[in-house]
């Protein structure tokens, strides 16, 4: 089965609370909700995050929304207040969840690559004024 990043059929956002990282992914297009939904179970976020997350990884559906959102225990070395990590918030950790490769059927495949990178309608042969 192909492969494409979680970015072409979803998009992101991060924070934090304390110690503990939030990361909520929601799909483009619900056709692709199933697939992400089944793609990111706890163990394998937790997985694709590797000894960063000290604790425990919360997953909360919310299917009106096409969308999970994550908890990430013990991520960020304490938090923002004590922590010396670069990025003691976890503004980051969606993007980096972005990165995370699933295995995805080829029409689905040839529908979504790519479009996490590029604006709709941009075409680089295109100059623009600045």
């Amino acid at each position: 089965m192909p492969k494409v990043q979680l970015v072409d059929v979803a998009h992101a956002r991060s924070g934090d609370k304390g110690d503990t990282a939030n990361v909520g992914v929601a799909v483009y297009d619900p056709r692709d909700w199933e697939l992400v939904r089944g793609a990111l179970t706890p163990e394998r976020v937790r997985e694709h995050f590797g000894p960063l997350v000290k604790g425990e990884v919360e997953r909360f559906e919310l299917p009106n929304l096409h969308a999970l959102n994550f908890l990430l225990h013990g991520a960020l070395g304490g938090g923002g207040t004590v922590s010396l990590m670069t990025d003691a918030q976890g503004k980051v950790l969606s993007t980096a969840l972005l990165r995370m490769e699933l295995e995805v059927p080829a029409e689905v495949a040839e529908r979504v690559r790519g479009r996490g990178r590029v604006p709709p309608g941009f075409d680089p042969g295109v100059a623009v004024d600045g």
